[in-house]
């Protein structure tokens, strides 16, 4: 095995008391192997699957398939006929905390949305009347209309805008926002692709304090009663838990929401309801989630779209009718 880091291995120390853990935690970091592909059913899954499939876990949504490992959806047609989505199974796991939303959600606002992903989760699960997805690099725009497109995800507005301007613009508007927050990505490195510096922390303090800007600005655009889920594909407790310390304690009508189907994956690092998994679970490279919800009385703002055209010119995407994209000009 490929000798590890310094940093790597105060990381490991840092998360997990016990050796045989920090070692498990290490090798599935510098010994990358391959994880089961997962799929997001947008349109009705065929009777008979097209792929081999894993025994479903117990809260994995009928929508998810998790696939044999081996599997090559992306290839598959149904896929440019947009019947599914591709995804790694820790985005599953993380959108998955929308689950235990059981009330109804007519509008949700996607932060930072690209590929598109957690957009089209929140879709499926929640069928809201609008989907917003905001994407503030002008070139993730591609990928993230292209995949909405494909999967005939409708009604759905993108945007690309930094969050201030929504903070400002159509407060306490929305029933959910998702921040899937800008991180290290030390989590690439389970999946044998580079991170570099991601465990430097000049590089995860940066990454903190982005995500605690983003996560304030959205937590402004929250209704009353309404929801704000947080997640990263990364390991530091300085942009996870720590995060959402910082943020209860500067929000504090937001609480953290018991997510009972993820007990078992409950964070040993802080007594706040979040979850995470880890590499060497195998299910998949890392993630870690937590939903908050916005406990002020009160009647929430009605979603205003002419507070979104009346800052940018809204053009109509000549390549399709059912989504806007809105001050797409970088």
């Amino acid at each position: 095995m490929e000798k590890p880091s310094n940093l790597l291995l105060k990381l490991s120390r840092r998360l997990f008391e016990s050796a045989e853990e920090q070692e498990k935690f290490i090798a599935a970091l510098v010994n990358p192997q391959s994880f089961s592909p997962s799929i997001l059913w947008c349109q009705p899954k065929p009777e008979i699957s097209p792929f081999a499939v894993e025994t479903p876990l117990t809260w994995q949504p009928q929508f998810i398939d998790r696939l044999a490992l081996g599997e090559k959806p992306g290839q598959h047609p149904l896929h440019n006929q947009g019947y599914f989505y591709c995804l790694d199974f820790s985005s599953v796991f993380s959108a998955s905390i929308l689950l235990a939303i059981t009330q109804p959600i007519h509008s949700v606002f996607d932060m930072c949305a690209a590929p598109g992903g957690k957009s089209i989760f929140a879709w499926k699960a929640l069928q809201p009347e609008l989907l917003i997805s905001n994407e503030v690099i002008g070139k993730r725009l591609g990928m993230l209309i292209s995949n909405l497109k494909r999967c005939q995800i409708n009604p759905a507005m993108v945007v690309n805008r930094d969050s201030s301007i929504f903070a400002e613009s159509i407060p306490a508007s929305s029933n959910l926002v998702i921040v899937d927050a800008p991180c290290t990505g030390q989590s690439l490195l389970a999946k044998g692709e580079k991170a570099p510096g991601c465990f430097h922390p000049t590089a995860i303090n940066k990454s903190a304090n982005r995500q605690k800007r983003i996560i304030a600005n959205s937590a402004q655009i929250v209704a009353p009663q309404d929801y704000l889920a947080y997640m990263t594909c990364t390991y530091s407790p300085e942009e996870n838990e720590q995060v959402c310390e910082w943020f209860l304690s500067r929000f504090p009508q937001f609480q953290a929401v018991k997510v009972s189907h993820l007990q078992e994956y409950q964070s040993h690092l802080t007594n706040i309801p979040c979850y995470r998994i880890f590499p060497q679970s195998r299910l998949g490279a890392g993630a870690f989630a937590v939903l908050f919800q916005n406990m002020t009385e009160g009647e929430n703002r009605e979603l205003d779209l002419s507070a979104l055209s009346a800052v940018w010119m809204n053009s109509k995407d000549p390549l399709s009718n059912n989504i806007n994209i809105v001050g797409a000009d970088c």
